[in-house]
């Protein structure tokens, strides 16, 4: 059998963007497979030119240019802010590391249709999972396959569109592309609904690639000695919510503890500056499984961060990145997982009290009941794709 395709975001410096795409990589090699992972080096100037024509299109969407202003907060803070850029400097080139050590990666191609004439080397392409659907990456027509010929197996894996719904051409797009695919597997109850929808076709719900091993698994692969000694509080946000950071600082006093933070991921928020007691930036992707590992409570607004909460059977709360109404809001995929999990009173406005909070307990037996099925019920599934 000729080697598998991985068609991953492993290059985006985000710790679940990584630790997906290694958990996928992961994946492949537990079940014997030969894969590799696409090497995205010379193919993103042509994806990047695709998705600005993108955003150029939406100059005069609300949503999306406020979406948008997060990069150039961050521009500027790089430029006015040089501990800032210092510090980001240093997580950048961590993130980079991680991606030279971790993956086995593919002849640099440099175009989609160089990559897509070499594309009988292999047996199948798999793409996922992450929000590689998002509008934007729909623009790229990159993460679709639509590149790779009919002949060749074409497998989503827990691919996430991100968002509840698509504009009129991303959607017209994607009518067509998910028709092309042989197979077709989501990670949230929103997704199955626009597939069916815009394709007509069943599309199973899987577990995202890191709920697909344990947390003794993962303990294996992350950094084994405890960063911080003192009882903390991790809180990994990616969204600008004044109102999660003092629920956090409440819950601190309450329970007596540090707070640990990874700051300024995917923006500079300016609050954060002074907010942690001991703010991370030097900080690889199995250091933060490490991090949520060791953790008293976990507060975050990120998926990933739930799902390794969920794994090592942190108390965690998580809290939503953007408001429902926002049409650039990918809270959907955590709502998902809350509701398969049965934890959806883990989700919080950052308005309670902190104190009544700590009172809530999880019954983590049932919870790895629940992750071990649909474990059990994911690869199944997978291998049987990959075998028809």
């Amino acid at each position: 059998m000729k080697k598998i395709a991985l068609v991953t975001c492993y290059f985006q410096h985000n710790y679940g963007s990584q630790l997906q795409a290694l958990a996928t990589q992961m994946l492949f090699d537990k079940l014997g497979m030969e894969n590799e992972t696409i090497r995205i080096d010379g193919l993103k100037p042509e994806i990047n030119r695709a998705k600005y024509g993108y955003f150029l299109s939406k100059i005069f969407d609300r949503n999306t240019v406020k979406d948008k202003m997060a990069t150039v907060r961050k521009v500027v803070a790089k430029k006015t802010n040089p501990t800032y850029a210092h510090n980001l400097a240093i997580r950048d080139g961590i993130f980079s590391d991680f991606a030279n050590a971790q993956f086995r990666l593919s002849h640099p191609y440099s175009s989609k249709a160089e990559l897509g004439s070499h594309a009988n080397e292999y047996s199948v392409f798999v793409v996922g999972s992450d929000q590689l659907w998002l509008p934007s990456n729909i623009a790229a027509d990159y993460y679709t396959l639509n590149f790779v010929p009919d002949s060749i197996k074409k497998i989503a894996y827990a691919t996430s569109f991100g968002v509840s719904s698509l504009p009129r051409k991303q959607a017209a797009a994607a009518k067509r592309f998910l028709k092309r695919l042989d197979a077709i597997f989501v990670r949230e109850i929103s997704g199955q609904k626009l597939v069916k929808g815009l394709a007509d076709r069943e599309a199973p719900i899987v577990c995202d690639p890191t709920l697909l091993f344990t947390a003794e698994e993962w303990n294996r692969k992350a950094t084994a000695d405890r960063r911080v000694q003192a009882p903390y509080i991790l809180c990994y946000f990616l969204g600008n919510n004044p109102k999660q950071r003092q629920f956090a600082r409440r819950l601190a006093e309450t329970a007596g503890c540090r707070i640990v933070q990874l700051p300024n991921l995917d923006e500079y928020i300016k609050s954060d500056e002074g907010f942690a007691d001991e703010p991370l930036y030097d900080v690889s992707p199995l250091d933060f499984v490490a991090l949520v590992r060791d953790a008293r409570y976990v507060l975050t607004d990120s998926f990933h961060c739930t799902v390794f909460s969920s794994l090592f059977g942190k108390l965690f709360f998580s809290f939503r990145r953007y408001s429902n109404d926002s049409k650039v809001s990918t809270n959907s995929r955590i709502y998902s997982l809350l509701d398969i999990l049965g934890l959806q009173e883990r989700l919080l406005d950052g308005g309670e009290d902190a104190g009544k909070c700590l009172q809530m307990s999880i019954n983590f037996e049932i919870v790895h009941n629940k992750i071990q099925n649909l474990r059990q019920q994911s690869v199944e599934m997978l291998i049987e794709a990959l075998n028809k």
